[in-house]
Order: C-alpha cells, then sequence, then structure tokens
C-alpha cells in the first residue's frame, strides 16, 4: 500500500468515486495538499480528505475505500499516516466526525479518538465530532 499526496492526475478517481465534494472545493483541497490517496501498485482504492476546524486543528473530513479493500486495516494505515503527518506540520491533536449510527465510531475510537461532542443535523441521524490529542 503506499500513500501520497493527490495531484491533478488523481483528479478523474475522485470524480469517478467522491459526490461529497464541489469539484472546485475539490480542486482547491488538491492544491492545499489536504487530499491523499490510497493505491496499491499504482491502482486507487482509497482517498482521505482533511480542512482545517477552527482554521488551525486539522478535521479529517472524508476516509474512503472502495469496497474490495475495507476491512484489511488499509483504513487504520491510512489514519496512522495522516496523523504522522499533521504530527510533523506541528499540530497537537486532529479531528474528526462520525454518523452515530455507522460503524466508524468504533473503528476511530480503536484509533484513540474520543467523542467531545455533536449535533443533529436536520432531518439526519446524530453527528459525533471526535478528537485525538497528540501526547
Amino acid at each position: 500500500m503506499e500513500i501520497s499526496i493527490a495531484v491533478s492526475k488523481d483528479l478523474q478517481f475522485l470524480d469517478k468515486n467522491d459526490p461529497h465534494i464541489r469539484r472546485q472545493d475539490l480542486l482547491d483541497a488538491i492544491h492545499l495538499n489536504r487530499v491523499y490517496i490510497i493505491e496499491e501498485n499504482r491502482h486507487p482504492f482509497g482517498w482521505l480528505r482533511y480542512n482545517l476546524f477552527w482554521d488551525s486543528i486539522p478535521f479529517m473530513t472524508m476516509l474512503y475505500l472502495l469496497d474490495d479493500y475495507r476491512g484489511k486495516g488499509y483504513g487504520r494505515k491510512a489514519v496512522e499516516f495522516w496523523e504522522s503527518e499533521m504530527r510533523d506540520l506541528h499540530h497537537g491533536r486532529v479531528m474528526t466526525s462520525t454518523v452515530s449510527t455507522e460503524f466508524a465510531q468504533h473503528f476511530y475510537h480503536k484509533l484513540g479518538y474520543i467523542p467531545i461532542g455533536g449535533f443533529t443535523p436536520a432531518g439526519e441521524p446524530y453527528e459525533i465530532i471526535l478528537e485525538k490529542v497528540f501526547g
């Protein structure tokens, strides 16, 4: 497995598989080096995207693996890679969120994230905000 910062050649894969972000916002995130591509043998199968909460705290907005690659430890490795990158950039903590009805909350708990709050968007399930402080 290889993880690298997304570049313009990755746009086709992301456009095809990520309907959760407008194209211009995706281009901006790539330009800011806030998208990582997860691949094997030069075949992309996932991505991790983040922004900055309060303009200062890395907040993972998307971790996605294609179905055939789930449950094999790739997600854990991608998050650990991202956390290492964020430490190298001198961030003392990172955040993410997940819907309370998704299994992902358990995934993040295993990685040391703790719930610090949440909210309920209109007509949606409760969104859990999670944080991991680096020691």
